[in-house]
């Protein structure tokens, strides 16, 4: 187990959504560990120092936080079929941020409207959804989400400019499926599956609906289910990989072994705090140390977070 991709997740985890996906597109083995919707996560952050967002992916005692790295490792473990098609490279990218960035949090405002709210918490109770509100709302640090009527109108744009791109390929890129295709589809992957009521906003973009039956034939299944007691086990007797070629990108002034914090510049911007073993071009890596996962390294892109001297 101790080279095995284990998943932290649940179920209705957009973000989730998509590296299950990316692993059923690269035909890669994964194991299913279940962590709760909201805060507290003791069990993840006893892997991640801080770190709270979903999903987060482990690999014995290295810890990945972030889809976009994520995506990046699980490109390294299986390289054919490839997420980063030659002659896209950069398209690809920057599609793909664009859709997690700027996409998905107008589909999620267009998705929890109140009658999408409403079906999406009929089972939690009326407790559970308030948590799960205010949850959001301190992952938001307190700004508004984008009004119904705003999100709507602005859904809609997002998506006939996605299906203009599909008017004469099969997928954003061309003619295979790629990281802007996985990361678009989640934010429409939670329309259609969790308020299915409120996925008539697709009617008018056919293409995307064909697209989206090309995606979702990627199984996104696992057979194996790994308790987050489990986990820790295994980080625990686990020693972190070494660190090969990792050459040092300081734009701090902050030397490597220094003890530093890593935060989110948004959404979910709980810090986390270790000794900087790697700041590369693409990435950062901190070892921090658990009482019950052990000794582990939890790596970070670069792009979308902060460091500073803690």
């Amino acid at each position: 187990m101790q080279e095995s991709i284990l998943l932290h997740h649940y179920p209705v985890s957009p973000f989730a959504e998509k590296i299950r996906r990316i692993l059923g597109f690269k035909n890669l083995a994964w194991s299913s560990v279940q962590i709760p919707m909201i805060m507290p996560k003791p069990d993840l952050v006893a892997l991640t120092g801080g770190h709270r967002r979903t999903p987060v992916m482990q690999i014995g005692a290295d810890i990945y936080c972030d889809t976009a790295l994520i995506s990046d490792i699980l490109e390294h473990l299986a390289p054919t079929p490839t997420l980063y098609p030659d002659h896209e490279k950069g398209l690809t990218r920057i599609l793909a941020q664009w859709a997690d960035t700027i996409l998905f949090p107008v589909a999620m405002a267009y998705n929890f409207q109140p009658k999408g709210a409403e079906h999406v918490f009929s089972k939690m109770g009326a407790e559970a959804a308030k948590a799960f509100g205010a949850d959001r709302s301190a992952m938001r640090g307190g700004a508004p989400r984008m009004s119904p009527p705003e999100a709507t109108i602005t859904y809609k744009s997002y998506l006939r400019r996605l299906s203009s791109i599909l008017d004469n390929q099969p997928f954003l890129c061309g003619d295979q499926p790629s990281l802007a295709d996985f990361s678009a589809f989640h934010p429409i992957w939670f329309t259609i599956n969790n308020v299915p009521h409120l996925s008539h906003i697709l009617d008018a973009t056919p293409e995307i609906l064909k697209w989206y039956k090309r995606i979702s034939a990627f199984d996104s299944s696992t057979k194996l289910e790994v308790t987050s007691s489990e986990a820790l086990k295994i980080s625990a007797n686990a020693k972190p990989k070494a660190l090969v070629d990792e050459i040092f990108e300081d734009v701090h002034g902050i030397g490597l072994g220094s003890q530093v914090i890593i935060h989110a510049e948004s959404f979910g911007v709980e810090p986390t705090q270790g000794k900087l073993l790697a700041a590369t071009k693409t990435r950062f890596t901190i070892e921090q140390t658990d009482p019950r996962a052990g000794t582990v390294n939890v790596h970070f892109p670069r792009n979308g977070f902060m460091l500073k001297q803690a």
